[in-house]
């Protein structure tokens, strides 16, 4: 059955918006995994930059080195080593396929794995140069009052390195929210699965689809502007602090 002009002029405007319709999983699925690795790596990143601080010289050269690896290597290069690990056909790999029926590469949960890998290190210097500024002092007078490590770190280390930990929080969120080399290694690019902000970027402009690529990396750019006005704005802060 043939469409008469009326009603052709009346579902012109529906397809226009149902063809304009941005699928946004990639932003949610971005978000998600940066989320997760950014709560992962905060723990992580703290603990080592406490206990390595306290460590001697020697011993921190070498930890150093090895935990700050992944922030000068090529991001693919790390995504080799992860599917190394976590391949489907590893020793990994194939203990959770066996065991729990869980895949751990080419799901959008494999982009965690990369994500907490290079968003780590910035955590962590981070989190040691705001460890290493903290006045000892304040630990001793706290330890002659009877008060425990455990209370003296979350009550007197933790507010008095906050402004730098933060900084690291959200310079480690920027990482893994950008992250693609070692996501699209070990996660891959699946629309509705496993594709994310970077990724799809790649994708749009790889099949020629120059709005569409171009409309990601404005809200890209939207994105990394506010965690960059975050960054500045806590490092005013520590400023301020510093001179109080």
């Amino acid at each position: 059955m043939s469409e008469s002009p009326g009603m052709i002029f009346r579902l012109f405007p529906l397809r226009c918006i149902k063809e304009a319709a941005m699928d946004w999983y990639p932003l949610w699925n971005s978000l998600r995994i940066a989320l997760i690795s950014c709560a992962a790596v905060f723990f992580l990143g703290i603990f080592s930059a406490y206990y390595i601080a306290r460590l001697p010289r020697a011993v921190k050269g070498v930890l150093d080195a090895v935990l700050t690896l992944p922030m000068v290597l090529p991001p693919t290069v790390v995504g080799y080593f992860l599917l190394l690990l976590f391949g489907a056909k590893r020793p990994l790999g194939i203990f959770f396929m066996e065991h729990f029926g869980v895949k751990l590469v080419m799901n959008w949960y494999s982009a965690i794995f990369a994500s907490i890998v290079v968003a780590f290190p910035l955590m962590y210097r981070t989190a040691r140069g705001a460890f290493e500024s903290f006045d000892e002092t304040l630990a001793w007078s706290a330890q002659t009052l009877g008060q425990s490590d455990t209370w003296i770190f979350w009550r007197v280390r933790m507010p008095y390195c906050r402004q730098g930990i933060l900084a690291g929080t959200v310079l480690a969120f920027a990482r893994a929210l950008g992250e693609y080399g070692a996501t699209s290694m070990i996660a891959g690019y699946t629309p509705g699965k496993t594709a994310t902000i970077a990724t799809t970027v790649y994708q749009l402009w790889r099949t020629n689809d120059e709005a569409g690529a171009m409309l990601w990396v404005l809200v890209d750019i939207a994105i990394s502007a506010v965690v960059l006005l975050a960054v500045n704005l806590l490092e005013k802060k520590q400023k301020a602090g510093e001179h109080a």
